[in-house]
């Protein structure tokens, strides 16, 4: 009888969950403008929590400390996003003259394969197509830049999430311990709630060297692609060394657009074969960060298998947009930190040697 009944209980509670957590995933995407700048917040906190056991060792009061590391964050963010703007405005200057290369080249390729496309319209003939209607599916679209407006629009949404994004960060901060230790009752009872809070201190740690070794990796790679753009001649090279700094946060997506903006970069400054001499270094330097330097040291602190860390990205990016894809990672380190025993004891033997 007591079998039938957990039996039939067990799906039962499987529906609850799956219910359960398809109501909470509607529930963050309904709400993303506040949830997404929350959660980026609290991962925040997490990488920049070593800082606070800096100070505390200094007897420097807690809230004092909050203050100061939310500040430095906020001015750290503020002068990145002003460092690239020259950028974003340099390609909104540019985009007329992007579209005449691209316009080119799709000349020369449709001049190539001309005989080819004579070939179609005799098949279409032949078939009875409609020629007419293939031609003006060539047709260029143009695209409509941001206005003012929008911008003026967007304008009270962004700083809302700055603010949001701010005070979450700082009361975080301000009460992580009492966050760990309310979490470790709730999840192990008062007996295992020691275990279950060090286990919360020991994923902080972990997921906080992880990142300053990604920081210090993205570092070398952003200065070594503004030496090498220097030396080419490609005009703004710090700033594009910046980019690459700040966008190999977001795997794949970073680079992909890194290597897309440079090859734009090359048709406007470049003739002939130097046009793909940027892509071409960005793409060296990019795999060789990827394939020996980011294994090599991140490897050591925690292992992520590929195919998962590609889904995450991609689910952040669809659920939440930009800061999705941003804090997706993070918040898998944070969770492979939390139930991987093993990376829990190496973490913790490195720690008392």
């Amino acid at each position: 009888m007591a079998n039938r009944l957990i039996s039939s209980s067990d799906p039962q509670r499987t529906g609850v969950v799956l219910i359960a957590i398809v109501v909470c995933l509607a529930a963050l995407q309904f709400a993303q403008n506040i949830a997404a700048p929350m959660t980026l917040a609290v991962v925040t906190g997490v990488i920049v929590a070593p800082l606070m056991d800096f100070f505390d060792r200094l007897k420097i009061p807690v809230g004092y400390a909050a203050m100061i590391i939310m500040v430095a964050t906020i001015l750290g963010l503020g002068v990145l996003v002003l460092a690239l703007e020259p950028l974003f405005w340099r390609v909104t200057a540019e985009i007329p003259k992007i579209r005449l290369e691209l316009q080119s080249l799709i000349y020369d390729m449709r001049s190539m394969l001309r005989g080819l496309d004579d070939m179609s319209s005799e098949v279409q003939k032949a078939l009875g197509g409609d020629a007419d209607a293939t031609a003006s599916t060539e047709k260029a679209a143009d695209t409509a830049l941001p206005t003012v407006s929008d911008a003026l629009f967007l304008a009270p949404v962004i700083l809302g999430q700055v603010l949001v994004f701010a005070g979450t960060f700082y009361f975080f901060l301000l009460t992580r311990l009492e966050v760990y230790s309310a979490l470790a009752k709730r999840i192990g009872g008062v007996a295992q709630s020691a275990s279950i809070q060090q286990r919360f201190k020991t994923a902080e740690s972990l997921v906080s060297r992880y990142f300053v070794t990604i920081s210090i990796i993205n570092m070398g790679l952003g200065m070594s692609l503004a030496g090498v753009l220097m030396l080419i001649g490609l005009p703004l090279f710090w700033v594009w060394g910046m980019a690459a700094f700040m966008l190999n946060y977001v795997l794949y997506v970073g680079p992909g657009l890194m290597a897309v903006g440079l090859l734009l970069s090359g048709l406007i400054n470049f003739d002939g074969l130097m046009v793909g001499a940027p892509f071409a270094a960005y793409v060296c330097l990019n795999m060789l960060e990827a394939q020996f330097v980011t294994p090599s040291l991140v490897g050591k602190h925690v292992s992520l298998n590929a195919l998962l860390v590609f889904v995450a990205l991609v689910f952040g990016l669809w659920f939440w947009g930009p800061i999705g894809g941003i804090v997706s990672i993070p918040v898998m380190v944070i969770a492979a930190a939390l139930l991987d025993d093993k990376v829990v004891k190496r973490v913790n033997t490195v720690q008392s040697g």
